[in-house]
């Protein structure tokens, strides 16, 4: 049994060294403020689900719907973005990170897209393109990415915009604009690197820790 294991996939560390950075894998740990002054920019990458009572909810799916994520995590990664944000930081979130990232700025979540949103498209599994506003700053208009999630932002937390949904809605991407770089996507661009839109992400994303440190 691994139940008290924390894992990371080797797609975060690979696309992190790709573009130039340094990875460093932060376990949850009581110092959060400690820990930020030894990092020059912030990943969280994919988990479970984030339990709804951090956004003000209760469950009101069925439960076999639901993996939650662990407290001990979502706690000390909350606290963490709390202080990169402080020291404005670069910030890139990825899957359950986006959402995480939405629900710290006061956002909600669909607990489970089937549920909640009928008539959206699979997302769980398969690819699916996506509309990009160019408020990123990426040139491109459309991109095709990779799904493999079961719930969605509902409402975006304040500060934070939306620059990428696909063809049914749902977001896929926000952006906070008034902050060097603090990104959060719902698909996953550590699976496919190669790809522009993907690539540009992690590029950007280093370049800003960079300057950062």
């Amino acid at each position: 049994m691994d139940d008290d294991l924390y894992k990371l996939k080797h797609g975060y560390i690979s696309a992190v060294e790709g573009h130039g950075g340094i990875p460093v894998i932060l376990p949850p740990q009581k110092d959060a403020s400690g820990t930020s002054e030894k990092i020059d920019g912030l990943l969280i990458s994919g988990g479970s689900d984030i339990l709804p009572e951090y956004y003000g909810e209760k469950i009101s799916v069925p439960s076999e719907c639901l993996k939650s994520a662990k407290k001990e995590r979502t706690d000390f990664e909350l606290a963490l973005l709390i202080e990169c944000t402080r020291r404005k930081m670069p910030v890139l979130s990825i899957c359950y990170g986006m959402q995480l990232l939405n629900i710290a700025f006061g956002g909600s979540i669909h607990q489970d897209i089937k549920h909640n949103l009928p008539d959206a498209l699979d997302h769980r599994s398969g690819t699916h393109k996506i509309n990009i506003h160019p408020v990123l700053g990426f040139k491109e208009q459309t991109a095709t990415v990779n799904s493999s999630h079961h719930q969605a932002i509902k409402t975006v937390g304040a500060g934070l915009e939306v620059f990428a949904a696909s063809e049914d809605g749902i977001v896929e991407g926000i952006i906070k604009k008034d902050y060097n770089f603090m990104v959060g996507v719902q698909w996953h661009p550590e699976r496919i690197q190669k790809e522009e839109l993907s690539a540009w992400i992690f590029k950007t994303f280093i370049y800003k820790a960079k300057e950062e440190g």
